[in-house]
């Protein structure tokens, strides 16, 4: 089966002495919940940039859907986007906006400018957004303002963004880091499901390598840049855990 997304020596450095991801070469299948794991500063948030193209590479090659987009512009880019969701640590809502607002920003790059300054949403836009909100259990926050909503119903409302555009992928960048446990469990909940309903590609940053066990079809470890494990979550022991992190951060990142 054809990869969804092919990384090919993919090379990024932000200073000349410091490479930040250094040739990656990953496939990753469709329909997968995948779990990016390192430390702090490992490149983590920059691999998931560089599938978006939000931040451009230094050197290699991406292949999304079995085209390759390492140089794609503007429109082409703009096309790509729409099959590529986005979910933020510290969510990226507008706060004064409504909930159902929020989540048919998710259309926007299917719109021209003109309809998205005038908010030109159709019907089954906006019953497909109702329908996402109840299907992630906030639908009837629907109109209120999100900065009214707690963080993990904020989280759900990132979720359900990413969702309307109908992606094949969404990159989320450390989701659960500002939320309590339970708020937690309940947004991985519901990522592992759209995985399984919707045969939608999820790829995770974490710092907890418990939360990536539990949930992860596949996790990938990195280190100053480099894959330094790729494999399922059995296959991450203790000792591959220390060579992800070193041994004297063990203890900082199951807390």
């Amino acid at each position: 089966m054809m990869a969804l997304l092919e990384m090919e020596n993919v090379s990024k450095s932000y200073h000349a002495k410091a490479k930040v991801l250094e040739n990656i070469n990953l496939q990753i299948e469709k329909g997968k919940l995948i779990s990016v794991i390192g430390p702090s500063g490992a490149g983590k948030s920059t691999l998931l940039r560089t599938i978006n193209r939000m931040v451009q590479i230094d050197g290699g090659k991406i292949i999304f859907d079995g085209v390759d987009t390492t140089y794609y512009r503007k429109q082409s880019l703009r096309k790509m986007r729409r099959d590529i969701g986005m979910v933020f640590q510290h969510y990226n809502l507008v706060p004064r906006l409504t909930v159902i607002e929020n989540v048919l920003h998710g259309r926007l790059g299917y719109k021209t400018t003109l309809q998205g300054l005038l908010n030109r949403f159709t019907e089954e836009e906006k019953q497909r957004a109702f329908s996402l909100l109840d299907t992630l259990g906030i639908v009837e926050h629907a109109y209120k303002r999100c900065d009214q909503l707690s963080g993990g119903q904020q989280q759900r409302v990132g979720i359900a963004r990413a969702l309307i555009q109908n992606p094949k992928l969404i990159l989320c960048d450390e989701p659960i880091a500002s939320l309590d446990p339970n708020a937690s469990e309940v947004i991985m909940n519901y990522l592992k499901r759209i995985t399984e309903e919707y045969d939608i590609t999820c790829i995770i940053n974490l710092h907890q390598v418990d939360v990536a066990k539990q949930y992860s079809d596949r996790i990938i470890g990195l280190n100053e840049g480099d894959v330094v494990f790729d494999g399922v979550p059995l296959q991450l022991t203790e000792e591959q855990i220390n060579h992800i992190y070193g041994i004297k951060t063990r203890e900082l990142i199951t807390v």
